[in-house]
């Protein structure tokens, strides 16, 4: 025995630098991470989707026919007081419905089929005897994120204000201040009546459009901290570690062992359990808590896969990083994740940095897939595809550096 105190350990400089260098680091970049992602995301849109729909079938204005809606569709599609934040997308009303029950819509706005003949009305040049104040619909898409569709209502409602006023002038011009009364001067000064409706109506046990991400993030943390259990219970297993419990601590004869064989002890573990684990975070979400899902065996398949490619993924990056592994596993399955996974904050308020993450960050493409089969009925395009797509790729990239730099 040395009679060397073990307190005695603290005095060692390589000892205090290397962990203050290590969680100084770690506290810097969970901070930029985090608070740089969400600290301007008005600022930092650009071509967030938005649909444009002019359903108006214009009319008669003299001996002339008029398109009201499609003066103002026009006009918002080449503005450039949005700076180039909003991406305008023109389309029917049949497909703005398709791409908002696809999530490629943040919101919309509609012209409907009523607007000049309801506009003209209001000067008495229509035949109509009960002229109705003419309205613009702002729909809203919360089912592709709740700041999305606030950032996407925000755009919309002021353009069709703007809109309204545009076509305020041009009533005011054609008619003549002249020869109308107050009251009917402050009406044709703004005409049209701006409402906001659900694009895409979600059940009330959805959270808002937030539990896809949630359940996401589950997912990734179930595989991730499996990960770390598992590494630890395999090499206790084959006997190269202690197993510390309180005062206790057992030791296990060595059966050798490559560090390939290891790994692949290891992940094999993990694709088991993972069909347990699967099980049970569908059975919790959706029958303990009351989640509302559709697409049960497909919710609890993706799920599978999820927690599978996220754990295997975290076991590659322990075998190769060793001890500091599980560092590197929080900063790319949670610390680069949660900012980028496109549900608190839409990629296209990201700044520049960040969408490039987003790309390829695990959390984000299971979210697309979990969104797809919770809110658009499993529908490939809405996202699906790209999830499955994405875990393969994610297993495959983790099985070549895992077992090519263990070999």
């Amino acid at each position: 025995m040395s009679g060397i105190h073990p307190f005695r350990v603290l005095r060692a400089k390589p000892l205090r630098i290397a962990n203050g260098v290590i969680t100084g680091l770690l506290a810097l970049l969970f901070t930029v991470f985090y608070v740089g992602a969400d600290i301007d995301p008005v600022d930092h849109v650009k071509k967030l989707p938005v649909g444009l729909v002019n359903a108006d079938n214009g009319a008669g204005a003299g001996s002339k026919q008029a398109n009201l809606g499609a003066q103002i569709t026009e006009s918002i599609k080449k503005s450039t007081a949005g700076g180039g934040k909003i991406d305008w997308k023109v389309m029917d009303e049949k497909k703005v419905k398709e791409e908002l029950g696809e999530g490629k819509l943040y919101g919309a706005l509609v012209v409907p089929a009523d607007f000049t003949a309801s506009t003209f009305a209001l000067t008495g040049t229509a035949t109509t005897v009960a002229p109705a104040r003419p309205t613009l619909t702002v729909l809203t898409n919360q089912s592709a994120g709740s700041l999305g569709s606030s950032l996407a209502r925000s755009a919309t409602t002021q353009a069709a204000e703007s809109a309204s006023l545009q076509v305020g002038k041009e009533l005011i011009a054609r008619t003549g201040q002249a020869k109308l009364p107050a009251a009917a001067r402050i009406l044709l000064a703004d005409p049209a009546a701006v409402t906001v409706e659900d694009g895409h109506p979600l059940d009330s046990h959805s959270g808002l459009g937030l539990t896809a991400f949630y359940y996401a993030l589950v997912l990734v943390v179930c595989g991730m901290l499996s990960a770390n259990v598992i590494s630890g219970q395999v090499d206790h297993a084959l006997g190269y570690t202690h197993n510390d419990m309180g005062p206790l601590r057992r030791h296990r004869p060595l059966i050798r062992a490559t560090r390939v064989q290891t790994l692949a002890i290891s992940s094999t573990l993990m694709i088991g359990l993972s069909l347990l684990m699967g099980a049970l975070v569908t059975v919790g979400a959706v029958g303990i808590m009351g989640m509302a899902a559709s697409h049960l065996p497909l919710l609890w398949l993706y799920s599978v896969c999820a927690i599978a490619v996220s754990g295997i993924g975290a076991l590659t990056l322990l075998a190769v990083f060793g001890t500091p592994g599980m560092l590197v596993v929080t900063l790319v399955f949670i610390g680069m994740a949660v900012p980028t996974a496109g549900a608190t904050t839409p990629i296209e308020a990201l700044p520049g940095f960040y969408r490039f993450l987003a790309e390829f960050e695990p959390l984000r493409q299971i979210t697309g897939g979990v969104r797809s089969i919770l809110y658009y009925d499993a529908q490939a395009d809405a996202g699906l595809t790209r999830g499955w797509v994405m875990m393969a790729v994610g297993l495959m990239a983790a099985a070549l550096f895992g077992f090519g730099v263990t070999g």
